[in-house]
């Protein structure tokens, strides 16, 4: 089931790679609240989300060459959120590192 059906149809591609991930950390975010207020279902939507708009950033053409970092990203989130943490990763680790892109875009948009 695809649950951003305008970003799937092509309209993910015409946004700048730091806009992606900005708006990849906005549902990593809703993940992170989700977890700890205890909702476990809109926690794990809200990752759904996360795994498809990575999905369709691997797609995109023009990100071809910086599929590496993408792909770490992934599994690292996977590690964190699924599986055993082996990476150590933490809410707050998430949090920064997401957090510069959505600053990055803000600058983009001049606000």
């Amino acid at each position: 089931m695809i649950i951003h059906k305008e970003q799937a149809a092509g309209k993910w591609f015409t946004i700048s790679l730091i806009e992606q991930l900005a708006n990849i950390g906005s549902d990593v975010e809703r993940t992170i609240k989700w977890k700890n207020v205890g909702n476990h279902e809109y926690s794990q939507r809200a990752f759904e989300r996360v795994l498809e708009l990575i999905d369709v950033t691997i797609l995109d053409p023009k990100n071809k060459g910086r599929l590496k970092e993408v792909l770490l990203m992934r599994e690292a989130l996977v590690d964190y959120f699924v599986n055993d943490n082996e990476y150590k990763s933490s809410d707050e680790l998430w949090q920064k590192y997401f957090y510069h892109f959505n600053y990055a875009a803000s600058l983009r948009r001049g606000r």
